[in-house]
């Protein structure tokens, strides 16, 4: 029997799927170090955000060599030793489909919550503030939108910023991307000064380390916005906090960090930062989508 650990949580549907399939399927977290000798003992390891798949768990799992599937139930593998489990003949899936709509939509809240200030009137009112006259938005409608990226998310998100009369510009390290004509393609140096919002939607490259540092916020446009759905790491969180100290900056909508759960007080104590705790994916739908994912990996894996 094919044994599956589930270490980060799993749709309940498609982990029925799974043990209706033959597969025995044990959905439980670990630690490090009792990772190391669970991992030992299955075929399969699916994990989220919150495991870590590093040499050390790979090495361990190479002792019995049993391991041969990581499935990332999401889209981003950075905390996955991807390059060293390949090179030891273990297979690094992920499931890239199912969550851009999710992405995508809290995007777009984040966009509304900074325009409108509803991100820190929520707090103040709570505290007996009726701060109106401070609380002067801005509306999206005509507003340049900046995507750095435009893979499926970005996509997710050009078609719902477009149908509220947002002008889309974009830069891609693949190029200009054909069908989208109404969209312009542009530099990311051309992009930061000339987008009234900017959205990152790239990947995380530890050999590159961040690629919206100091450099990036001094381009921008006076008073622009940055949301930041992508992934931890690609934002530079300290210059971050000194463009908006700056005003150069005027507020940011963060969901990934450099570290998480983020310690960094200064960026989560920010008035001028709308925050979630990496909720990109978290909705019940794209829970299920990811789940369907999951399963098909598995299966067509160990057909």
């Amino acid at each position: 029997m094919i044994r599956i650990l589930v270490t980060d949580g799993m749709d309940k549907n498609a982990a029925k799927s799974l043990k209706d399939k033959g597969f025995e399927v044990v959905e439980k977290f670990y630690e490090v170090e009792e990772l190391k000798e669970k991992v030992k003992e299955f075929d399969a390891l699916v994990v989220r955000s919150a495991t870590k798949v590093r040499k050390e768990i790979i090495d361990a799992a190479l002792e019995t060599k049993k391991l041969k599937l990581i499935v990332r139930a999401g889209v981003g593998v950075d905390n996955i030793d991807v390059n060293y489990a390949m090179e030891h003949g273990i297979q690094v899936m992920n499931t890239p489909n199912a969550s851009s709509a999710s992405v995508a939509e809290l995007a777009i809240g984040h966009m509304f919550a900074l325009a409108r200030h509803i991100h820190i009137s929520n707090v103040t009112m709570r505290q007996g503030e009726w701060n109106k006259k401070q609380y002067k938005g801005i509306e999206l409608n005509g507003k340049t939108l900046g995507l750095i990226g435009f893979g499926r998310i970005a996509k997710e998100v050009e078609k719902k910023a477009s149908v509220l009369g947002m002008k889309i510009v974009y830069s891609d390290r693949n190029g200009s991307v054909k069908g989208y004509d109404d969209c312009t393609f542009m530099t990311l140096e051309e992009l930061l000064t000339e987008s009234d919002f900017i959205s990152i939607h790239t990947p995380f490259n530890k050999e590159t380390g961040a690629i919206i540092k100091e450099e990036q916020f001094n381009k921008m446009k006076d008073g622009a916005y940055l949301i930041h759905t992508a992934r931890g790491g690609v934002v530079c969180e300290k210059d971050l906090i000194k463009a908006l100290d700056s005003g150069k900056v005027a507020a940011a909508a963060i969901d990934v960090f450099e570290e998480e759960p983020t310690k960094n007080e200064a960026l989560y104590s920010h008035p001028n930062i709308s925050l979630t705790p990496h909720i990109g994916a978290s909705t019940k739908e794209a829970q299920a989508r990811i789940g369907v994912e999951v399963f098909d990996v598995i299966v067509k894996f160990f057909a």
